[in-house]
Parts: C-alpha cells; sequence; structure tokens
C-alpha cells in the first residue's frame, strides 16, 4: 500500500475512535450513549512532517531525483543505470548520514563507449545538473582496444581495469601521471570503495578520480583504472567532491547488479 494510502487510513480510522461519543439505537428504540476508548496516538504520524518522513524513504527520493534529473540526462546503456545510481546513494546517505558531509553525486555511464560522454556530477540536494554530460576514461584492464565500451571489471591489484560500485570522495592531493611517455600533474581525489569485493581495494591500487591529457571534451583514453576527466574539469569539479561527496560507477554487467551491497540494500 502507498505510504498516503496508508496515513489517511490512519487519519480517517482515528477520527472516527477519537469523535468521543456517538448514538446507538437499542432494541427498545431509546438511544444510549456509548463512550468511545480512549485511543492514543503517535501526533508525528498525522502530521505533515509525519507524513514527509514516511514519503521521504529510499524509494520516494530516488524517484524524486529521477523525475527532477532524468530529463536531463539523455543517453545512458540501460534503463535502470540513473536509477540504479541514485537508490544507491540515498541507501548509503540513510545508513551513514554523517560520512556523506556533501550533497555532490559523481556518475559514469561506463555501458557507453569512450567516445561518448558519459560523466555528469549532480547535486543531490537541489536536485540539479552541475556538470555533464563529459568524457570520462576506464581503465586499459577493461579494454583490449584503445576506444570502446569496457567490458571487464576488477578489484584486483594490478588489473588496471575499472571497478564497478559506490565510492566515498576523500582528500584531493597532487596527482602525477604518465601519458604517451610524458609526465604530467593534476588535481586528483582518492576514493573509498564502498561494495565490497567490487571495489574495496580502490586505495590500495591508487583508483583515484583526476584530471588526465588523454581525455578531451568528447572522447577520453584509457588509464589504470581511474574514472578520469578533462584536467581542467578536475579542477573545477572534484574539490566539490572531496571529503564527503561520492561517486558511482555503472555498467550493465548482471552480476554486479545482483550482488552490490548498496544495490542490494536499497531494494530490501
Amino acid at each position: 500500500m502507498h505510504h498516503k494510502q496508508l496515513l489517511n487510513g490512519l487519519v480517517g480510522a482515528t477520527a472516527l475512535l477519537l469523535a468521543g461519543a456517538h448514538v446507538v439505537p437499542g432494541s427498545d428504540a431509546s438511544a444510549r450513549l456509548i463512550a468511545a476508548a480512549p485511543v492514543v496516538v503517535e501526533p508525528s504520524l498525522l502530521s505533515p512532517a509525519g507524513y514527509e518522513i514516511a514519503e521521504n524513504g529510499i524509494a520516494a527520493k530516488t524517484n524524486a531525483a529521477l523525475r527532477t534529473l532524468g530529463s536531463s540526462v539523455q543517453s545512458l546503456s540501460h534503463p535502470d543505470a540513473l536509477e540504479t545510481a541514485f537508490s544507491s546513494y540515498f541507501a548509503f546517505l540513510s545508513k551513514h548520514p554523517s560520512r556523506v558531509r556533501k550533497p555532490y553525486l559523481y556518475f559514469v555511464d561506463y555501458g557507453l563507449p569512450s567516445t561518448q560522454p558519459r560523466g555528469w556530477v549532480f547535486d543531490m540536494q537541489t536536485l540539479e545538473v552541475v556538470d555533464g554530460p563529459f568524457a570520462v576514461a576506464h581503465g586499459r584492464g577493461s579494454t583490449n582496444a584503445q576506444y570502446g565500451v569496457p567490458t571487464q571489471f576488477s578489484n584486483k591489484p594490478g588489473s588496471n581495469a575499472t571497478s564497478l560500485g559506490l565510492y566515498l570522495a576523500q582528500e584531493t592531493y597532487g596527482f602525477r601521471g604518465n601519458a604517451g611517455g610524458r609526465k604530467y600533474t593534476s588535481i586528483g581525489l582518492r576514493l573509498e570503495g564502498l561494495s565490497g569485493r567490487y571495489n574495496s581495494n580502490a586505495r590500495r591500487r591508487g583508483v583515484v578520480a583526476h584530471g588526465a591529457p588523454y581525455v578531451s571534451a568528447t572522447t577520453a583514453g584509457r588509464s589504470e583504472g581511474c574514472p578520469a576527466m578533462e584536467q581542467s574539469r578536475a579542477q573545477r569539479l572534484l574539490p566539490k567532491l572531496s571529503r564527503g561527496g561520492m561517486v558511482f560507477l555503472f555498467a550493465p554487467n548482471e552480476d554486479w547488479l545482483s550482488d552490490d551491497p548498496w544495490i542490494v540494500a536499497a531494494i530490501e
């Protein structure tokens, strides 16, 4: 039953029980008053604030985000990609509210090719698109070709593959990389993997969000497993995410979709 219907039923039933007294016709056609038994009702259940709480669960928050932001995300690899990201975000927020210190979510749809913009940053509090879509790299261990759709995902050190799932954004730092035999520097954002065996080794592997010269406005080369973006964009977005924002890396991978702890938590 929908929360609104349930609450309306509670209101109606309570109104009858609290009416005070009512007339019940007797067999002798005389009326006798029956005092209603006192009923203790939790005021918050019937108040506007209580109704908001009842309506404000993971599913309701996810649906609200989808209604507001869904039309801004025109191309996805799977019809449930955005819903999966939002529900996982709200599931973690519900369980660990003190850890989500910033309202930003960096979402990447790795079911799309690297020649297509596939990254977004959302403000999950105001339900606005902060930036996107923009190109994002995947790990070279996830595809054999330089460009394309990643099909292999791993949490193993040395795999150079992308790891799917939910991450908590941690501190920024001075990132140093190598592209085409040339060294470069950028801002980096360390990530804590929250999806168990799918991304728990993120810090150990050095999987971070960072800027890279091999990512342009429309195309991304391959990283060592990092969701890298353009350098100028990284400079602008990663400080927003740092120390309390979240990251969600999606792909239409059935094994992961059926087993990621935060996807499962959102539907329980």
